[in-house]
């Protein structure tokens, strides 16, 4: 077998073990995968969500920067972020989620980040953009829109809150939540 096929069948392993929750087992192939190919970043993210998983944030850390300095992808960007949410670097999280949606505009975890804080950080304004960019791509998320027209209540721009509202509730009439949004907004 060619070092590439190795590295391909542990990199497939890590994976599989870790969408099953085997930890260890997923720590053994992705360490494998390091260690049979070239240079990849996708074995250190997948040790990396290993340490996450193992509440370990530091080891984590060391990994998405490994990846990160091979490649950086929105994966090893949202994953330093993450941590750094959690270690309440907040602004510089923000700015890295901001990079990592530039990278890959379909990036939910970068998304949903950038929602929570934009609300914590008041700058409610700065997230609107990668809100309506995604948008773009996905018109049917509804989760996605309702979050935008939160932006919008928040800004006090009530005609687009409204709007995104009732595009909502065209496409999936009982969504509650945008309902009841849309209540508060009636003049």
């Amino acid at each position: 077998m060619s070092g590439h096929m190795d590295y391909e069948i542990n990199k497939e392993l890590g994976e599989c073990y870790l969408f099953m929750g085997e930890l260890d087992k997923a720590e053994e192939y992705y360490k494998k995968a390091v260690g049979s190919n070239g240079i990849h970043p996708d074995p250190y993210i997948g040790l990396a969500t290993v340490a996450v998983q193992r509440g370990e944030l530091n080891d984590a850390m060391l990994m998405y920067e490994k990846a990160h300095k091979i490649e950086p992808t929105d994966k090893s960007l949202s994953g330093i972020a993450l941590i750094r949410m959690e270690n309440g670097e907040k602004e510089n999280a923000f700015s890295m989620f901001i990079e990592a949606i530039k990278m890959n505009p379909e990036n939910m975890v970068a998304l949903f980040s950038l929602i929570r804080l934009g609300h914590e950080l008041e700058r409610v304004a700065d997230i609107i953009p990668p809100l309506r960019d995604y948008l773009e791509i996905d018109p049917g998320k509804h989760e996605v829109r309702y979050s935008l027209a939160g932006c919008y209540v928040c800004l006090d721009q009530k005609a687009e809150a409204r709007e995104h509202l009732e595009k909502i509730l065209e496409m999936a009439p009982d969504f509650d939540a945008a309902k009841e949004m849309l209540e508060t907004l009636q003049p």
